[in-house]
């Protein structure tokens, strides 16, 4: 049908609904889609004019564009506008089904919006994902999986495995991370499925709702609402260019603390913390009986000759939980990561993780213990951090050459990231939009901190040379558009 019929309608949100106001744009649509007011074909006004004539923000319907999009409800073209395309049935059940009541109800949190929009986007095929924080599907070691997946004939069963995993997979952990300086044994050990469950385990293990978590200002943590979704509060420490400023940390706090810290390669800052700050930090937190989890995704990721040491090989008394995973070196999809901690902790760590899915795959696992058991994983890490160090190399290239003294930014040890801050102010939002019309996807600091950046984090790891430069580029070119 092509309908050149447009819309009209004088409704507004109501600002005082417990509501989202996008929320309230999305079943608006629906209701006018639903009564036959608004039919299929019809083009809808632009953005720009639906947040003037809704006094909403232009982020506020973004937000509401891609839901509806993305249940198949409109049709979005930056050229031609955005009309509906559909008012079947299923859109009817979207919005009146009798679950929806439940929908909201659940204990655990929707992602942030704009997180929402960034991981639907990631999938548009022709996307240059400037801050994806994931390995260039390009580097995946296909010749070393052959040979791993060739061991796996020897396997007699794929069965449950036991709480807190393949035994042998373990035994391999403990002696790979005596290379870094921790010392564990197979007991003391738990395998999950990545870094995320870990979290979320130690969420609903060890945490109670009036617990306070302190984290690094910006944090990966707070792009997440695993804390949050269990009750838990999030309390920000800020950084400087040697990590976390512990000394911050309000002591007059009553409720039960923890302290999340990724000192080595942190996401989103690229910051890795000194051997100086490391050495008070942890004894900061042991005369306070502050534990620590001390994240150590890219633990590993490092360029210079000597590896950065983690703050858990400091612990005698068993104050840190670590966390590790092969996601950012090896595979993501492989779903494996690990928690170092005291017996009893993974004891009961591992007696949760059965009650959620009876454990990690059994064949991720085999295959992981086959990788690094025969060596193959150091020979693959050692070509990802050569890489890596040479995209990092690059993509400093490319943001002097393209923004020069536009952006403030610190050159990282290792790891998958630049957090570039603008030195004027830039429009974030508008910023996000306009990219994505070129094809340029973006993570704004934003998502990571707990007041506005002015900032991005961008990701040398998934995008090849070529394709950096030509996102860097287009990025250029709007903020010299827009500011």
């Amino acid at each position: 049908m092509n309908k050149k019929q447009t819309c009209t309608f004088t409704w507004l949100p109501d600002r005082n609904s417990d509501i989202p106001l996008y929320r309230q744009i999305i079943h608006f649509i629906c209701c006018q889609i639903q009564s036959g007011a608004w039919e299929v074909g019809t083009q809808l006004p632009s953005q720009r004019d639906l947040a003037t004539r809704l006094a909403v923000n232009r982020s506020t319907i973004t937000m509401a564009m891609d839901e509806l999009a993305a249940s198949g409800i409109i049709e979005s073209n930056y050229k031609g506008g955005t009309r509906i395309i559909s008012n079947t049935w299923a859109v009817l059940l979207s919005e009146n089904n009798i679950w929806n009541r439940y929908m909201n109800i659940g204990s655990f949190k929707s992602n942030q919006a704009m997180i929402q929009v960034i991981n639907r986007l990631e999938f548009t095929p022709g996307m240059l994902r400037l801050g994806t924080g994931e390995l260039d599907p390009a580097l995946f070691p296909a010749e070393l999986w052959k040979k791993a997946v060739k061991s796996l004939e020897n396997i007699q069963s794929l069965n449950y495995l036991e709480a807190s995993g393949l035994y042998e997979l373990r035994c391999a952990i403990a002696e790979h991370v005596k290379k870094i300086g921790i010392m564990t044994n197979p007991e003391q050990i738990l395998i999950t499925s990545g870094s995320l469950q870990a979290l979320q385990l130690i969420s609903v293990c060890i945490l109670s709702a009036d617990s306070v978590v302190y984290t690094e200002a910006p944090t990966y943590l707070k792009s997440l609402q695993i804390f949050q979704s269990a009750g838990i509060a999030l309390e920000n420490i800020p950084m400087d260019a040697e990590g976390i400023l512990h000394h911050q940390i309000p002591m007059a706090d009553k409720r039960t603390r923890i302290l999340y810290t990724i000192p080595t390669n942190h996401n989103p800052t690229g910051i890795t913390m000194s051997d100086q700050r490391k050495q008070a930090l942890f004894d900061y937190c042991s005369f306070n009986r502050i534990p620590i989890i001390e994240d150590g995704a890219y633990q590993e990721l490092y360029f210079e000759d000597r590896s950065p040491q983690p703050l858990k090989q400091m612990d005698q008394k068993g104050d840190i939980i670590y966390l590790g995973t092969v996601s950012k070196t090896l595979s993501p999809g492989l779903r494996i990561g690990w928690v170092i901690a005291s017996e009893s902790i993974i004891n009961r760590l591992g007696d949760v993780k059965m009650q959620m899915d009876y454990g990690a795959s059994s064949v991720s696992q085999w295959l992981l213990t086959e990788f690094l058991t025969s060596g193959m994983y150091e020979k693959h890490l050692a070509q990802i951090r050569k890489e890596m160090q040479q995209r990092r190399d690059h993509a400093i290239r490319m943001i002097d050459k393209y923004l020069g003294d536009q952006v403030t930014y610190r050159i990282p040890q290792g790891g998958f990231y630049i957090w570039m801050r603008f030195n004027k102010k830039i429009p974030m939002q508008k910023l996000f939009e306009e990219a994505v019309k070129v094809n340029v996807l973006l993570n704004l600091g934003d998502i990571y901190d707990y007041k506005p950046t002015n900032a991005l984090r961008i990701s040398y790891s998934y995008l090849n040379c070529k394709e950096f430069a030509e996102a860097i580029k287009k990025l250029a070119a709007i903020i010299n558009r827009i500011r």
